[in-house]
């Protein structure tokens, strides 16, 4: 653990911009010295809260007490910000995505000489997707074949810069960057193909929501879906194995896991339809399942920026990687080309 004191500078003191500088409130060892943002409001804000105001980029750049750069602007001013920052010899974390195109992002990448940059892909301490890799860790099910994530929301796309087109808005980029993240990280094999669709319900100009399947080598199908007109959720995981099934239903981690006790034990009794007998899609009967707990992983959040400042003073590796963070930028880019060619693409 670091004994250095960091101190910080946010540019974008938006809605998560402050949410940062109010986790680095708990954070030994990393202060928010200062902010600036264009919009006055938000400097008269960052003011009330005791922080400097700079008034203009420039002078953040020149403040020599500044160890760290968080850049929270609208996501088509990432690059210019990142740049600028690691050529003034300034640690960066940059929120996600990192900005809109995989070849801007190895253009950020080539900027880092004395200084290292950091991208924010906060959801892999989300403790729904632990509990899933603890759940394919432990082979509680058996050889995984399907698993599907799901993030659903019934507000539309929120009325800002997210919804445009020429600031990075859509799905893809702002919820899918997230759960693409965690599916190129629960499996070690590459993703042959990928297939996907978009929505555009309640916005023309930008995604406001996408399906999209990928097909990993010697592995599982992996299904992703965001919607923002979704009145009633399907879970937001749901994972099938040879040997049982589970869910999770939401962000309270409410489900359960159902395994196979007794495979040969297949005396169902049929259902009637109102068309006939099934007996191939007969529920099991309780003397042949186990229903259990889920393996809850929990996590802290926090655990993010420590990695930051002891990455930056040598003491380990940063656990966010730029070449992970650039393999997920070019799979939204497969994304999109699937969606224009309406076929399935090669990714890997």
């Amino acid at each position: 653990m670091t004994e250095k004191e960091f101190k910080m500078a946010i540019v974008g003191f938006g809605g998560m911009g402050n949410w940062h500088r109010e986790l680095i409130e708990s954070i030994e060892h990393l202060q928010v010295k200062g902010v600036y943002d264009i919009e006055e409001e938000r400097a008269q804000f960052a003011e009330s809260l005791g922080l400097k105001a700079y008034d203009s980029f420039d002078a953040v750049l020149e403040d020599a007490e500044i160890d760290l750069i968080l850049c929270a602007t609208p996501n088509d001013v990432h690059k210019e910000v990142v740049i600028r920052a690691l050529n003034a010899g300034k640690n960066v974390v940059c929120e996600k995505p990192a900005t809109m195109h995989s070849a801007d992002f190895e253009e950020m990448m080539a900027a880092q000489k004395t200084s290292r940059l950091f991208v924010h892909q906060n959801r892999r301490w989300d403790e729904d997707y632990l509990t899933v890799r603890e759940i394919l860790k432990q082979n509680i099910l058996g050889p995984v074949f399907k698993i599907e994530s799901r993030v659903h929301g019934s507000r539309g796309i929120p009325g800002d810069w997210r919804g445009t087109v020429e600031h990075g808005g859509g799905m893809v980029l702002d919820w899918g960057v997230h759960i693409l993240d965690q599916a190129l990280q629960m499996f070690d094999g590459k993703v042959k193909k990928v297939y996907a669709t978009i929505t555009n319900v309640t916005n023309e100009l930008v995604d406001d929501g996408f399906t999209a399947q990928l097909f990993f080598e010697d592995g599982p199908v992996y299904t992703l879906e965001v919607g923002t007109s979704n009145f009633i959720s399907l879970p937001r995981w749901y994972v099938l194995g040879r040997d049982g099934s589970a869910v999770i239903r939401d962000w309270d981690l409410s489900g359960e896991v159902v395994r196979v006790t007794n495979w040969d034990k297949n005396d169902a009794v049929p259902i009637k339809t109102a068309a006939g007998l099934t007996k191939t899609m007969a529920p099991r009967t309780e003397d042949t399942i186990k229903t259990e707990k889920l393996p809850i992983v929990h996590s802290d959040i926090r655990d993010y920026y420590r990695n930051v400042m002891d990455t930056i003073e040598g003491k380990c590796e940063q656990i966010v990687k730029n070449e992970e963070v650039l393999r997920v930028l070019r799979l939204m880019e497969a994304i999109f080309d699937s969606v224009e060619k309406n076929q399935v693409v090669d990714f890997e």
